[in-house]
């Protein structure tokens, strides 16, 4: 069996992408004053993920266009994992987030 090699990954989205109303209609329940963020899941380590979705390398426009940095404290304790684990764990994380207020995007 391979090693583990999936990783979950979490990006502080910039404060103007709550401008965008596509991006509003999906966090109905946005508690003003809490972070913006993107949920996602990687073979690749975060740090180059986020370097590639900046590069415009099949990005997410949020991320490309807003995010500003990788939240390790909300990731890294999980990681790395096998696919399926990371698959479920990327739903999770985010539908926790938006539990606690977060405007979230998830691809």
């Amino acid at each position: 069996m391979k090693r583990p090699h999936y990783h979950v990954y979490v990006v502080a989205l910039d404060d103007r992408v709550w401008n965008v109303a596509r991006f509003r209609r999906a966090n109905p329940g946005y508690v003003l004053g809490r972070p913006f963020v993107y949920v996602g899941m990687t073979g690749l380590d975060p740090d180059l993920r986020f370097d590639k979705h900046k590069a415009g390398i099949q990005a997410n426009r949020f991320v490309q266009d807003h995010g500003l940095h990788l939240l390790p404290a909300l990731y890294e304790r999980y990681n790395p994992m096998r696919y399926a684990e990371a698959q479920a764990l990327e739903v999770e994380l985010g539908i926790r987030l938006r539990a606690l207020g977060y405007g979230v995007w998830q691809a």
